[in-house]
């Protein structure tokens, strides 16, 4: 070894055990996020939002970047060196969130959490209790205890939320009351008259075969108690908050813009979900562009169905004929499960590499769905056994349309999110910051690439799924428009839900939810298009520049190599992979 290649080796170590170190103390001050990234140790606590607590964030943060400083990043070897750009970035954009109150844990970047806003329709203390259940680790009795412990500190971290929220409202900032406004709704589902039928005590009504009977009465008996005591005693203090004071103050605009430096914090929003430079009019300029051109795909497999009406009426076929509808939840369900099935074993046909980790198909919970989308994905966690799940929302069977059922499969499970993620979490040669966490745009990109590889894997065969695809297609497409209108150029909630109605083929329930979410959410909605055309875009370049030599299940295997990544650094990755079958070094 050269004195050169020995320093080198040096460098990269220490930088490693800095990450390590640095990745377990941010752990320590995010309990939440260790939990939710199978991190041992910490699911007896929230995370700390009070004064200190946020103080303690902020020092961590500014002494991270000390420190980083502290390193020559040339002297580190080529996959330490992207190791540390990227995570410079992360600190450095989460200093500037700062700014704009933004809380300082770097790794929560792909769902800002406003600390002078930390409520809505889509994120808050108002879910915690609930949704910790679903993904702590309860294998073992200390799990149960672990979970009781976070019970009975519940009112603690609701009191630290409502401190922030009315600091906010003190300065004047608060979310637009129409993300506020379903948000009582939220609360009392979980306050039922019985409280043995509120989703927060879900985990104490099935036990693991390992809980002796003993412990079992012990540990439900704790829960309830502790339900009683702390938990909805907190969750109703919350309540009484935000409907007597909070939401009767909150503003009426719905735009970033109307924020103080609004314009700014935008611009950073979209910079960060995008991983680009486009600026939002640039953005908004290719949602239009997008609409229009899958419009006329649209209308092409519209006609093929020999269907003699207008567009309009051709979404209110699909949207009333009985034909496209399961009757039952339970049967909405399967439907998703023959789905997923049907696909898994095609997977290899377009993918090398195959995550380990299974995923199921689960029931959205009902006091998150009334007011949630179609379906989302909620990652596993390798360490704890914790499976991927992909939950579907079973409310309303009657607009649920059989039709938008394979495109929303590909996306939230495989080989989507599911796909990706858990691909992701595997390769023990990458930090754990670049295993846990991603980019909006990259992750997002690929759910909205997997729904157009159907055909690909055996879906779409008849046109009005292959409709349901392009019409989700355009629905992503609407977003940027929507969300840098709303943000940026003015645009008022109505004119949103007209320019959605007009060109989707979506219910109005279900456009109402989606204008609200990009109203509470502003940037996130323009990562799934941005990040979709840059992987269809990559993909084209490498057919182009290699015609009989392209594989692709070699190229998604080298686009998903890596973890999610920032899509510039995506493109080189690919084009570095390009030259590599050109000149004979890969075959």
């Amino acid at each position: 070894m050269t004195a050169a290649s020995d320093s080198g080796a040096k460098a990269a170590s220490e930088f490693r055990q800095f990450l390590v170190r640095d990745w377990e103390q941010w752990l320590d001050e995010a309990p939440e996020l260790s939990t939710q990234f199978g991190a041992p140790g910490r699911n007896d606590r929230w995370n700390d939002d009070s004064p200190a607590g946020v103080a303690a964030r902020r020092r961590h943060l500014a002494d991270g970047l000390v420190k980083l400083d502290r390193f020559d990043r040339d002297a580190l070897p080529p996959a330490e060196r992207l190791d540390y750009d990227l995570y410079r970035e992360l600190y450095e954009t989460t200093e500037t969130g700062l700014e704009f109150g933004l809380d300082p844990i770097p790794f929560r970047l792909g769902w800002p959490h406003n600390l002078k806003m930390p409520l809505n329709l889509m994120d808050g203390i108002q879910n915690a209790a609930a949704d910790i259940g679903d993904i702590q680790p309860l294998a073992r009795v200390a799990d149960f205890d672990d979970l009781l412990a976070r019970y009975a500190a519940f009112p603690t971290a609701v009191e630290n939320n409502i401190a922030l929220l009315e600091d906010g409202r003190a300065h004047g900032l608060t979310a637009p009351r129409i993300t506020l406004v379903r948000v009582p709704e939220q609360i009392r589902a979980q306050l039922p008259s019985d409280p043995q039928a509120s989703p927060i005590l879900k985990p104490f009504r099935e036990y693991p075969a390992a809980i002796p009977d003993a412990e079992r009465r012990r540990l439900s008996g704790r829960g309830l108690e502790l339900y009683r005591s702390a938990v909805a005693p907190a969750l109703q203090k919350l309540l009484d908050y935000l409907e007597r004071t909070y939401i009767p103050a909150a503003r009426e605009s719905v735009g970033a813009s109307d924020l103080p430096r609004g314009a700014e914090f935008y611009a950073y929003l979209v910079r960060w979900e995008t991983t680009t430079d486009l600026t939002p009019q640039q953005v908004h300029d290719i949602g239009l562009a997008e609409v229009r051109r899958l419009r006329g795909e649209m209308e092409t497999v519209m006609r093929s169905t020999g269907f003699a009406g207008t567009f309009a009426e051709f979404h209110r076929f699909l949207r009333t004929d009985p034909r496209f509808f399961y009757e039952s939840a339970e049967d909405l369900l399967d439907g998703y499960r023959v789905i997923a099935k049907k696909v898994d074993p095609m997977l290899s046909r377009v993918f090398g590499r195959l995550p380990r980790l299974p995923y199921g198909v689960q029931e959205m919970p009902e006091f998150r769905a009334r007011n949630a989308p179609a379906a989302y994905y909620m990652p596993g966690a390798p360490t704890t056994g914790r499976p991927g799940n992909f939950y579907a929302n079973t409310t309303e069977v009657g607009t649920r349309a059989k039709w938008e059922m394979e495109a929303l499969t590909l996306h939230e499970a495989v080989p989507g999110h599911h796909l990706q993620i858990a691909l992701a979490q595997e390769p023990e040669s990458l930090p754990e910051f670049r295993r846990q966490t991603g980019y909006t745009a990259y992750v997002e990109g690929w759910g909205l690439y997997a729904e157009s590889l159907g055909e690909e894997l055996g879906l779409y065969k008849d046109p009005y799924s292959k409709f349901g695809q392009l019409m989700y297609d355009a629905w992503r497409s609407i977003r940027l428009v929507l969300d840098t209108g709303l943000h940026a150029l003015g645009w008022d909630r109505d004119r949103a839900i007209a320019f959605f109605r007009e060109n989707s083929g979506k219910s109005d329930e279900e456009i109402r939810v989606e204008v609200d979410r990009y109203i509470g959410w502003p940037g996130q909605a323009l990562a799934y298009k941005i990040g979709q055309l840059k992987f269809r875009e990559l993909r084209t370049r490498a057919e182009r520049a290699l015609g009989d030599r392209f594989d692709v299940r070699r190229f998604h295997d080298v686009v998903l190599g890596e973890g999610a990544l920032p899509l510039g650094i995506l493109s080189d990755r690919v084009d570095r992979w390009i030259e590599e079958i050109r000149d004979g070094s890969q075959r």
